[in-house]
């Protein structure tokens, strides 16, 4: 049995992935921003089987709140396995291009509060000496692109900042693993029109546990995305210019 912090634990991507970890017999314990919609995931994923699910209250752009939330989870499970940060927002481009404010606050929710909870948790599992950091950031963040560079410029700091945790906490006997979807479809893309590269949350989620499970490092998520965005990295800045991305 694993013990599973969930931060954003009522994103589509997180629930799936909890219903996963639920049927294996695991225990969960589930942060997010809305007590009705925890509270029913909750009892769903106790009758797929979890040993346990708890539950907590927590804007994860409260910095402040980080700590607490920890020793909840810790307290409640016994200790801890794994974390899986998964929660995030998808910026209104233009409305950031006119608004400094706006850009920030998203750049807060998709990247800094990523980072402060990424520290807090890697304080943790390199105390123990042991745990799993997942992490969800996005192939977005892998180059930046006009339709989206706020939000792509949040997930590229959250890549950047887990290759160097990765780098420092390996030696510690603790995995950090970066995951990158690509198009997923979920309430979050309701109004994007749907074509081949999108992937449901349940082929996310089972990425994500095969990834857990295999201490990989980082996964693009269809794998098919490694190469789209190998490509993509490659192509000259004088030529990306031009292009409508």
């Amino acid at each position: 049995m694993q013990r599973i912090l969930i931060i954003g634990a009522s994103s589509a991507i997180a629930e799936a992935t909890a219903r996963l970890w639920a049927g294996r017999g695991d225990a969960l314990f589930l942060v997010g921003r809305r007590a009705d919609r925890l509270e029913v995931i909750a009892a769903d994923l106790r009758v797929r089987g979890a040993a346990s699910v708890a539950w907590h209250l927590m804007d994860a752009c409260d910095h402040s709140r980080h700590g607490e939330m920890l020793e909840a989870a810790v307290a409640a499970m016994g200790g801890l396995d794994t974390a899986l940060i998964a929660h995030g927002s998808l910026p209104d481009q233009q409305a950031c291009e006119a608004s400094v404010d706006l850009t920030l606050k998203e750049i807060d929710a998709n990247g800094l509060s990523v980072v402060a909870l990424a520290t807090r948790l890697a304080q943790y599992f390199e105390g123990q000496g042991s745990g799993c950091l997942a992490v969800i950031s996005s192939v977005a963040g892998d180059r930046g692109r006009q339709s989206n560079y706020v939000y792509g410029a949040a997930k590229g700091m959250v890549s950047l900042f887990l290759q160097g945790l990765r780098n420092r906490l390996s030696k510690r006997g603790v995995q950090v693993l970066a995951i990158k979807p690509g198009f997923v479809d979920t309430p979050m893309t309701a109004a994007f029109p749907k074509g081949a590269l999108w992937a449901k949350p349940e082929a996310i989620a089972r990425g994500i546990v095969h990834a857990v499970d295999r201490r990989c490092d980082e996964v693009y998520l269809p794998g098919f995305w490694r190469l789209i965005m190998l490509v993509i990295r490659h192509i000259p800045e004088k030529l990306f210019k031009r292009l409508s991305l």
